[in-house]
């Protein structure tokens, strides 16, 4: 008798190895060629500079690691609606150009931090681990500048609700990305910019812009965006807390690659389960 196997069309597709959120997250290489890794799960990260620097595929990386990553929840604000926007499927909150709504969504953020410091606060904790079972639900904002200063009357309560969660979400497991083409002190305060562990500054028009998001006095250090050509992008300086600008360049995704990476994202995250082969040989059409 013949052993039935399983068809290629009926195996299914293979699930690699899922990453994690408080795994390190590959964005680069430095300027010696060595790999660039941050770590996410407890640091927010600003990113500025001007159009076409490079920050989007900053996002990108970050937004690629957390989509395939089995402990990571998307919330994605996007005033451009197509930087982020081939990771909607994948998200759990996906915001355009829509104030309110990104208003509502960080409210709710906000009431989910809090529910996560009162469940810590009865076990006697002080921050959530890969060890609890909570999902890192990471915060990504493109274009800053569009809910915070370009429209209506409400981007007071917005800078003020992304404060409260860039000061106080680290521990409960909820970081913040956020990029902005205007590094200005009316787009990101001194007050928000210092609550961020991690800051890139890609090219800037002026070495105040690149003070703006590294921090007073690396310009005149020598670490100033304005020495970047217009015609390398992705390249940025990169600064964490306690440290110096170090110079990278950040690794490239293309549309094609985002496309495939998202689309197997949204796949292992789907709600339904995984169909099992047909267990008959008479339903893998193979004769007995």
């Amino acid at each position: 008798m013949a052993t039935a196997t399983a068809s290629p069309s009926s195996a299914g597709v293979p699930v690699g190895p899922g990453l994690s959120m408080f795994d390190p997250i590959f964005i680069g290489i430095d300027e010696f060629g060595q790999p660039v890794y941050i770590t996410l799960a407890y640091r927010n990260l600003l990113a500025g500079g001007e159009p076409g620097g490079g920050k989007s595929g900053l996002l990108n990386c970050i937004a690629a690691h957390a989509a395939l990553s089995v402990d990571s929840r998307l919330v994605l604000l996007d005033g451009k609606l197509v930087e982020l926007g081939q990771w909607e499927d994948s998200a759990d909150a996906f915001i355009g150009p829509d104030i309110t709504a990104a208003l509502d969504v960080l409210r709710r953020l906000q009431v989910v931090m809090n529910n996560r410091y009162a469940w810590l606060r009865a076990h006697n904790r002080r921050k959530v681990t890969a060890l609890d079972g909570l999902s890192v639900i990471t915060v990504l904002v493109d274009e800053i500048a569009f809910y915070s200063a370009t429209v209506g009357s409400k981007q007071e309560e917005f800078v003020a609700l992304l404060r409260d969660l860039v000061a106080r979400g680290r521990a409960a497991g909820i970081p913040v990305v956020a990029a902005t083409q205007r590094p200005s002190f009316d787009i990101i305060p001194t007050s928000l910019r210092d609550l961020f562990g991690y800051r890139a500054a890609f090219r800037c028009t002026t070495p105040n812009s690149s003070n703006i998001v590294l921090g007073h006095g690396w310009a005149e250090q020598g670490y100033s965006a304005t020495d970047i050509a217009p015609t390398n992008q992705g390249a940025a300086y990169l600064i964490a807390e306690g440290g110096i600008p170090r110079r990278i360049k950040v690794a490239y995704l293309s549309d094609s690659q985002i496309a495939g990476i998202a689309d197997y994202a949204a796949w292992i995250r789907r709600p339904g389960t995984i169909t099992t082969p047909p267990s008959s040989p008479a339903d893998w059409g193979m004769a007995a």
